[in-house]
């Protein structure tokens, strides 16, 4: 699953909401981002930060193509986070 763009079952990339509303199914195991498409990809990040930091949501392998280098950075740094409330065991 990519953020940007993300096909569809119809080909069209649905946005931030979709990709988040296909995490919140518990269905994605795995994760690309970008953050080249108006922030999108850092959208999606944050919603996994705080579902994984409030709820106990596993988050699935991330990882990150924006060629910006600073959303790059930005997206990495969350990341990092994401994994830091797993291990610490934070969340629900």
């Amino acid at each position: 699953m990519t953020s940007g763009p993300l096909p569809t079952a119809g080909g069209v990339w649905g946005g931030p909401e979709e990709a988040i509303s296909l995490l919140a199914s518990g269905q994605v195991t795995e994760l690309s981002l970008s953050d080249d498409t108006h922030g999108t990809g850092y959208d999606v990040l944050l919603w996994l930060e705080e579902a994984v930091a409030t709820r106990g949501f596993v988050p699935p392998r991330v990882q990150v193509h924006s060629a910006n280098s600073s959303a790059r950075q930005k997206m990495t740094l969350a990341i990092t986070r994401i994994g830091r409330f797993v291990q610490d065991g934070q969340g629900g």
